[in-house]
């Protein structure tokens, strides 16, 4: 079983990082904001502001952030700023072990994909696939907010994730399994195939989701896993959303799954509705989920923080 970080609460603090590409400081202040007016204490990274290019600072800048605030004993959750790219260079410099004594909740999606299923697969530690600083707006949806705090904020189990109204989940191939859940962005996962820290899907319920990409392109990030292995080694399968993934050649998003990942005959949900869209369910990654696609219900059994 993996390491459930303590829970968030009213009052606690919330360590803020720029892991992959740089921020306008007026977001960034911005939305700190928002989450002191929410109640929160909040502390920032050293190179939170950095500009380096399309990275926020060195890799080993933003690196020493992140470790900073899991060695801090006063946060106790950590918020990257942003994804972007670059989040994968960080990687050689994370003390894992550290990490491992000093668990912490850490969120985010897009590129920030890379860094949450390797604090899973090196420290064994459950993230979130959920928020990112930027999220913490007005303009978010009161679900966002509610996925992120009933995740991270209570012990309730078991429990289901479910899209908002209007969105079904929709159960493709039949099928009833249960294991600890990985995923996220595609992109960020094709880029780490053939190195120490490419995603580990063996026995796993693999779930998807990727934006503003051509569905040619997404076909050949989908058949580039395949070939490694990574759907043939995982015990179901999740396909979120594709925002802003436009058809190519007459073919849609939904005519590549009908046409790639449903002859794997692997158990199949699909619509998910999290990551890069307007609505983001909160995904736990390492954690213990069963994917009934029987009864078109997605599970997580565990509490994913402790007290």
């Amino acid at each position: 079983m993996a390491i459930r970080p303590p829970i968030l609460q009213a009052g606690d603090t919330i360590g803020i990082v720029t892991l992959g590409s740089p921020l306008d400081a007026s977001i960034i202040n911005a939305r700190v904001a928002a989450l002191r007016n929410m109640g929160f204490n909040v502390v920032l990274g050293r190179y939170v502001y950095a500009y380096n290019g399309y990275l926020a600072g060195t890799d080993q800048q933003r690196a020493s952030d992140l470790m900073n605030m899991f060695q801090n004993r006063n946060v106790k959750a950590i918020i990257p700023t942003r994804g972007g790219v670059g989040v994968a260079g960080i990687l050689p410099y994370l003390d894992y072990n550290v990490i491992r004594n000093n668990p912490k909740i850490i969120t985010g999606y897009s590129d920030i994909t890379v860094l949450l299923n390797v604090l899973y697969q090196y420290a064994d530690l459950i993230t979130f696939h959920s928020l990112l600083l930027i999220s913490f707006t007005t303009a978010t949806p009161a679900y966002n907010f509610n996925q992120f705090f009933t995740a991270t904020s209570t012990t309730v189990s078991p429990r289901q994730i479910q899209n908002p109204p209007g969105i079904p989940l929709v159960s493709r191939i039949r099928g009833n399994v249960t294991g600890p859940i990985v995923g996220g962005n595609l992109t960020s996962f094709v880029d780490t195939l053939g190195t120490p820290h490419e995603i580990d899907t063996r026995g796993k319920i693999l779930f998807l989701e990727e934006t503003n990409e051509p569905v040619n392109k997404v076909y050949r990030m989908i058949n580039h896993l395949k070939l490694a292995g990574k759907f043939r080694d995982c015990i179901g399968i999740i396909m979120g959303e594709c925002t802003g993934c436009q058809a190519a050649y007459g073919k849609t998003y939904e005519d590549l799954i009908n046409e790639v990942i449903v002859p794997l005959g692997k158990p199949l949900m699909t619509n998910l509705a999290t990551g890069h869209g307007t609505y983001k369910a909160a995904i736990p990654i390492g954690a213990s989920v069963n994917l009934n696609t029987i009864n078109n219900t997605l599970t997580v059994l565990e509490p994913t923080v402790s007290r």
